[in-house]
């Protein structure tokens, strides 16, 4: 089944749904996205949409053996719980739990984190105090970053915020001049906040995800492509 606008269409192949933009390229572009494999195509305008359809039944193996693997991928579920495994910065480190009548905290060395909760604290508690502490290196890395590309990039961030998110490891409000960043990234190496956020802060410089987005990139952050990709690869939140 297609359904089609003038410049996007989306097509059915079995139990597969592919969303097809019509853009001003040479050769047709298919992609897998991650967490959840949903597939886009770009196609040339001029390009027939049959065959388009058949280009993409064409890549079926190749996009189920993508969507395999995105669905296979690890995903932290974390209960909060002695030995659990937790990462911070991309170095992985056994939670240690400890109960004891004070106010809570968080601590880590070269080998764990220490959570110390109250007597009877729940998961949900639990929860709440680990992430409070992750925003708060978060806090300790970002403003410096932000800092030193505002000079590089010759912009200016107004402001920025913390979220956890489902589907994005950021975005940039253009015109108030602000970045969201994804707080599952204080789990990635400090180079792929980097990443994320060179990637949020030149879209003050080109809001769209065009060739001119492209070239500031290539420009100012040569390797952000292999960032992206070690990005998407690494364990998602569950």
């Amino acid at each position: 089944m297609v359904v089609m606008t003038p410049t996007q269409a989306h097509i059915q192949l079995g139990e597969i749904e592919i969303a097809v933009t019509f853009k001003a390229i040479k050769n047709i572009r298919l992609a897998v996205h991650p967490p959840d494999g949903h597939v886009t195509l770009a196609a040339p305008f001029n390009a027939r949409l049959e065959a388009v359809r058949a280009f993409a039944i064409s890549k079926l193996g190749w996009i189920r053996r993508h969507q395999e693997r995105f669905a296979e991928q690890a995903r932290e579920t974390p209960q909060f719980i002695t030995r659990e495994s937790h990462h911070v910065w991309g170095k992985r480190y056994l939670l240690n739990v400890v109960e004891r009548d004070r106010p809570a905290s968080v601590m880590i060395d070269h080998r764990q984190v220490t959570l110390c909760v109250r007597p009877g604290t729940d998961m949900v508690k639990r929860d709440a105090i680990f992430q409070a502490w992750q925003r708060s290196l978060l806090r300790e890395v970002v403003p410096p970053m932000i800092a030193c590309w505002e000079v590089r990039l010759g912009v200016q961030v107004k402001g920025y915020f913390l979220q956890r998110m489902k589907t994005k490891w950021g975005s940039c409000n253009v015109r108030h001049g602000r970045i969201r960043l994804n707080t599952e990234l204080v789990k990635k190496p400090k180079d792929l906040l980097e990443y994320v956020i060179v990637h949020e802060m030149v879209h003050l410089l080109e809001p769209s995800h065009n060739a001119r987005f492209k070239s500031l990139l290539d420009q100012h952050y040569p390797h952000w492509r292999q960032a992206r990709a070690e990005l998407n690869a690494l364990p998602l939140a569950s």
